[in-house]
C-alpha cells in the first residue's frame, strides 16, 4: 500500500513538473517574458499541497482552492493569462476528487462547491479560451470520480456490516442451540434429583452424576463454539440422524416417551439441510422440557418426500402457553429454514399439544 502511494505521488509530481514546464514555455512564447511566473509559482504550490493531502485532506483542499481562487482574481484584475493553468488544474482535480470521496458529507459538499466556483471563475475570465474549458472538465471528472469512489466505499461498508450482522445472528443461533439445550437438560435433571433425593436417597448420587455429565457436555459444546470463533480452521463436524436417536434416548431417561420416525439408512442430504433438521428437532425437544414437561408422549417424524425433507415434532400436553411468549429459539429456527428456501410453522394442535412442522427443499430454488 505504501509503495503504491509513493509510486502514485512520484507519477503525479512528474506530471506537474512537465505541465509547469510546458505552460511556462507557452506563456513565455505567446505573452512574453515573466508572464509565466504567477502560473508556475501557484501551480507548484498547489501541486505540493496535493502531495501532502493525505495528512489532512480537508485543510489541503481548502488551501488549494483558496490559492486557486486568489490566483483567478489576480489574473483577472491584472490582465494576466487565464488561470488556473494546466498544472494547478490537475492538482485541484485531485484535491476535489479526494475530498468528495473521503471527507464527511458537509465538508465534501464545501470542497465540491469550491471547485465549481473556481471552474466557473476560470470560464468567465477566459473569454472562451481552452483553459477555462480544461478547468470545468477537470471539476466534472474529479467530482464524478469522487462520488463513484464514495459510493463504492458505502457499498463496501454496507456489505461488511451485513457480513458482521450475519455472523452475529449465526453466533446467536449457535449459542442458543448449544446453551439452551444443555442447560435445559441440566435444569431438568436437577429437578429430578430433588424428587429422587426425597423418595429414594440411594439414587441421589446417580442423579448428581447425570447432572455432572450434562454439565460436561455443555462445557464441551461451548468450547466448540469458542473454537469456531477463535480459528477459521475449526469447522463443526457433520451432523447425523444418529445424534437425534441419542437425543431422544436422553429425553426418554427423564420420563418423556419419544416416538421416533426416521429414515432407516443415513440419508445423503446436504450438510446444511442435515444440520437444520437436527437443530429443529433439538430446539423443539428443548421447548418441550421447558413448556410441556408434563407431556406423556412426544412424536418426532423426519421423512423425505421427493426432493423435500419434512420434519414434524408434536407433543400431547394438555396445556401449552408457548404461543403467548415466543422466544428466540423459534425465531432462529425460522431464519435457518427460510435461508434454505424452506418453511416453518408452529402452533397448538387440535385438542391438545403443540406441533412444529418444517419443510426443507433438497435443491436450492432457481
Amino acid at each position: 500500500m505504501r509503495l503504491a502511494r509513493t509510486s502514485t505521488d512520484v507519477v503525479f509530481g512528474g506530471c506537474v513538473l512537465v505541465l509547469l514546464g510546458y505552460s511556462a514555455y507557452q506563456l513565455a512564447t505567446v505573452w512574453g517574458p515573466q508572464y509565466w511566473i504567477l502560473d508556475a509559482a501557484t501551480g507548484a504550490v498547489v501541486g505540493m499541497i496535493t502531495l501532502l493531502r493525505r495528512y489532512d485532506r480537508w485543510r489541503a483542499a481548502v488551501a488549494g482552492l483558496t490559492i486557486a481562487a486568489v490566483t483567478v482574481l489576480v489574473a483577472w484584475t491584472a490582465g494576466l493569462p487565464t488561470e488556473p493553468g494546466p498544472a494547478m488544474a490537475v492538482g485541484l482535480a485531485v484535491l476535489v476528487g479526494s475530498g468528495v470521496a473521503s471527507l464527511p458529507i458537509p465538508q465534501a459538499g464545501v470542497v465540491a462547491a469550491g471547485g465549481l466556483i473556481v471552474a466557473v471563475g476560470s470560464l468567465l475570465i477566459g473569454h472562451g479560451s481552452g483553459v477555462g474549458t480544461v478547468n470545468a472538465a477537470g471539476w466534472v471528472i474529479a467530482t464524478t470520480a469522487g462520488l463513484a469512489l464514495r459510493l463504492r466505499d458505502v457499498r463496501r461498508r454496507a456489505a461488511a456490516e451485513r457480513i458482521r450482522q450475519d455472523e452475529r445472528i449465526e453466533l446467536a443461533r449457535e449459542l442458543h442451540d448449544v446453551v439452551a439445550h444443555h442447560i435445559s437438560g441440566i435444569v431438568l435433571q436437577a429437578q429430578g434429583a430433588r424428587i429422587v433425593g426425597r423418595r429414594t436417597p440411594s439414587q441421589y448420587d446417580e442423579s448428581l452424576a447425570g447432572i455432572e455429565a450434562a454439565g460436561a457436555e455443555a462445557l464441551a459444546a461451548m468450547r466448540r463454539v469458542v473454537g469456531l470463533l477463535r480459528s477459521d480452521d475449526v469447522v463443526p463436524g457433520p451432523m447425523r440422524l444418529d445424534q437425534l436417536r441419542e437425543l431422544a434416548a436422553r429425553f426418554d431417561e427423564h420420563g418423556q416417551a419419544i416416538s421416533l420416525d426416521l429414515p432407516a439408512a443415513e440419508p445423503s442430504w446436504p450438510p446444511e439441510v442435515m444440520m437444520t433438521v437436527c437443530r429443529v428437532v433439538q430446539e423443539s425437544l428443548t421447548n418441550v422440557t421447558r413448556h410441556a414437561a408434563h407431556a406423556a408422549t412426544v412424536t418426532v417424524r423426519v421423512v423425505q418426500v421427493s426432493n423435500t425433507v419434512a420434519v414434524e415434532v408434536a407433543d400431547d400436553a394438555e396445556h401449552n402457553a408457548r404461543h403467548q411468549r415466543p422466544g428466540y429459539g423459534l425465531i432462529g429456527l425460522r431464519e435457518r429454514v427460510e435461508a434454505l428456501g424452506g418453511t416453518l410453522s408452529a402452533g397448538p394442535r387440535a385438542g391438545a399439544g403443540w406441533t412444529v412442522e418444517v419443510s426443507l427443499p433438497l435443491e436450492p430454488a432457481r
